[in-house]
């Protein structure tokens, strides 16, 4: 009896404290060793129920009673907006006591919500349960929830967001960030007959475009131009440095509008991604982390995987509101903490300058610094304009949410797969000589037709230039002139001498069939096979179409530019990096990248000696495949075409691998693959890409047009349009074609 006393005694200043009212009002109670667990685990059903967000099954837990009062739909919405007002990301409890009666039941609990934004809200309250068909069922009160929410009260949240931190390419220009800017576009239709020259240089000024394709885009040769034409976001800052005096100038349009700016119209959008509206199905996922259904948040790159860094930290104020909206009580508060910024490896300019120069394709270019993984360019062909996701921006109301559809949100630098075609006879070159079954001097004719399979005739690509053969090449020459017959041939007797998987293994030492370890994308690993071990005839066929990239093999750009930059740095695979260091808002680092070795290849120093010997002669020797792309260039390049095989009907995707040598002090040589989808040849389309890329990044020039180009920047579509016909016919018309459109270096 003394026990009961003193137990009740603590239970009436629980539920003193708790304001549940006097413990007088309630049955007098009976302990019951076989009863209270029941109703303990109950209670703990539904409390972990709570925490786990299950509202619907909590609802289940009620008594008929209390499921007559609050129907299910409101009383998942009253826990709902609990959780959204408070960001909750976890609920705690702890239980203090259990009174027992024979049908009624009272269980004393510690509830802890724990919020992302103001933290822990602790409180004592209690649950009543009754016993319905022989099981413990809940008695709704509002009170469950926390004791200031008796009679109907709610939670209200005024939050605190701090600025969004920036993002920096590598010489400290702001590459993304908050700011006041400027939307600029044309209603073509306004424009005075004697305005349009200078309309077009102001806005090509400001857009930093070049004038003929805001020619083209105001006064297209064919149909009307559109009602209103985008040209392009800058910050007021810039909008008033490069902007002339308008005033009378008709048919432009200008619109000021606070945005987080993506600079430069937008670069590497895959890449760095954007800032827009949490997906609706990924809300349930942010709320717990202090946002709003309505808040923004990083998508795709490096918005999204630094977002816990450029966020900062959310602060707040959580208020207890009567029905009637007055304020009842502050519960907690919580003071915002400034975001961090993010310092990319990334050169914005060259960046700008890789996404020009891929523009009229599907494909993709990176470039990396050679001796670190560095990537200071990174550009996949479609892309999108950042700056469109803001509905406040003008411009974007006449664009869909992004054009394109997904296919521009497809990193094809990162996860595009694709045959390698002939940039993969580096690593066939690098089996054949470390097998010792080849020497790098030894000697073949490289002839048109190859009849080493039998029942089978393959061909040299000279064949279908309809241009004669290459004659007798050493090993080191069949990479500078791309030697079919010469690869075709080590692929069959290394699978007969019994080195079966010794390219397929070279290939993955040179990280083939395995992600490169990017932090910050989203990428794919490709694929290496080894040739079927069982059956002969099929593996060797197998181990031939593997030789010259061909086959099941599949890369990404990625993965060729880091192999190419270990080809250049001496033999080391670096995991290649986008982020320099997250600086918080004192300039304080956060964190810190630094090179990080992935491996080495798995050659000798002679193997790749010579290796790098023969990609010098690619470039360098008058027979090279890529020699005229690169005559006059003025820095060393070492480089291998190549042309995959991409379908029936497809004309084949075009590559270019290469690294330089300049050795300058103030300038890391790079590294530099690109992939150009369904068009013909790499020294046709990806060599001339390859060769304007590096010249932008060691001169600041272009170097000369393209030979699908009637001006910088501009496609000639009538020698553009014959140019591909000629390369899906297999005839040698765009090799003379091209070599006699060429324009001498400025």
């Amino acid at each position: 009896m003394r026990r009961i006393i003193l137990c009740l005694a603590l239970c009436a200043v629980i539920l003193s404290a708790c304001g549940l009212g006097e413990p007088a009002a309630l049955p007098t109670p009976q302990i019951s060793t076989n009863s209270a667990p029941d109703a303990e685990l109950a209670v703990r059903a539904y409390l972990d129920a709570w925490n786990a967000g299950n509202y619907p099954s909590m609802y289940t837990m009620l008594t008929a009673e209390s499921r007559s009062a609050i129907t299910e739909e409101d009383f998942v919405a009253r826990y709902a907006d609990v959780a959204t007002q408070a960001n909750l990301f976890r609920v705690d409890y702890e239980i203090l006591q259990s009174l027992i009666n024979p049908q009624t039941a009272q269980v004393g609990y510690r509830v802890t919500l724990n919020s992302a934004v103001i933290g822990a809200i602790t409180r004592d309250t209690a649950i009543d349960l009754r016993l319905e068909a022989g099981n413990w069922r809940i008695v709704w009160d509002d009170r469950i929830i926390l004791p200031e929410l008796a009679g109907g009260n709610r939670l209200s949240m005024q939050r605190a967001v701090p600025a969004r931190g920036l993002i920096y390419d590598r010489n400290g220009n702001v590459i993304a960030g908050g700011t006041r800017a400027v939307a600029v576009g044309v209603l073509p239709s306004l424009i005075a007959e004697e305005d349009a020259s200078r309309v077009v240089s102001e806005l090509a000024r400001v857009s930093r475009r070049p004038a003929s394709e805001i020619s083209r885009l105001l006064f297209p040769e064919q149909g009307e131009a559109p009602f209103y034409v985008p040209i392009t976001e800058v910050s007021e800052e810039e909008f008033l440095t490069r902007a002339g005096d308008w005033s009378g100038l008709t048919g432009i349009r200008f619109e000021y509008y606070d945005t987080r700016l993506y600079y430069n119209g937008g670069i590497a959008p895959q890449t760095l991604g954007y800032y827009g509206p949490i997906p609706a199905e990924q809300v349930p996922q942010y709320v717990p982390r202090g946002y709003q259904s309505d808040d923004r948040i990083g998508r795709l790159g490096i918005e999204a995987w630094g977002e816990e860094y450029l966020a900062g930290t959310r602060g707040g104020s959580l208020y207890v509101l009567n029905p009637a909206g007055e304020i009842v009580t502050k519960l907690a508060e919580s003071p915002t903490r400034a975001a961090d910024s993010i310092i990319t490896t990334l050169d914005s300019e060259l960046q700008r300058r890789a996404q020009e120069a891929i523009k009229d394709f599907n494909g993709a270019v990176v470039v990396l610094e050679r001796d670190t993984g560095r990537i200071l360019a990174m550009a996949s062909s479609p892309g999108f304009n950042q700056n469109w996701a803001d509905v406040g921006n003008y411009n974007s109301n006449w664009n869909s949410y992004f054009t394109g559809g997904d296919d521009v949100f497809f990193n094809r630098a990162t996860q595009g797969q694709y045959p390698p075609g002939s940039i993969f006879k580096v690593i066939t070159y690098s089996a054949a000589v470390e097998s010792g079954q080849f020497q790098p001097d030894q000697v073949m004719d490289c002839v048109q037709e190859w009849h080493g399979l039998p029942g089978q005739t393959l061909i040299d690509w000279t064949l279908d230039k309809e241009l004669p053969s290459s004659g007798r090449l050493t090993l080191v020459e069949g990479i500078m002139r791309s030697c079919n017959p010469w690869f075709y041939q080590i692929g069959m007797d290394l699978y007969n001498a019994g080195f079966k998987n010794a390219v397929s293994e070279m290939a993955r030492g040179f990280g083939f069939g395995s992600p490169t370890g990017i932090q910050m994308l989203n990428e794919v690993a490709g694929s290496v096979v080894d040739p079927e071990p069982t059956n002969e005839e099929t593996g060797r066929n197998q181990a031939v179409q593997q030789a010259f990239g061909q086959g099941t093999t599949l890369l990404t750009p990625l993965q060729a530019a880091v192999y190419t930059a270990a080809v250049g740095n001496g033999g080391t695979l670096y995991v290649p990096s986008l982020v320099e260091r997250v600086v918080n808002a004192n300039g304080e680092a956060v964190l810190t990248f630094s090179p990080e070795v992935k491996g080495t290849l798995p050659i000798s120093q002679t193997t790749l000696e010579t290796l790098q010997a023969g990609m010098r002669l690619v470039v360098a020797d008058p027979r090279g495949t890529a020699y005229r792309r690169f005559t006059g260039f003025g820095l060393p390049v070492y480089g291998k075409t190549g042309t995959a095989t991409a379908g029936t009907g497809l004309l084949p995707h075009a590559w270019f691998i290469g690294y330089t040598d300049a050795n300058r002090a103030d300038q890391p040589d790079i590294a530099i693959a690109v992939l150009v989808e369904n068009v013909g040849d790499g020294s046709d389309f990806a060599a001339p890409i390859f060769r304007r890329v590096a010249g932008y990044y060691f001169f600041g020039s272009p170097g000369p047009l393209y030979p699908w180009e009637m001006d910088y920047g501009v496609v000639n579509p009538i020698f553009f349009n014959a140019t591909l016909q000629a390369q899906a016919t297999g005839t040698a018309e765009a090799e003379a074609t091209q070599q006699a459109q060429e324009t001498p270096e400025p």
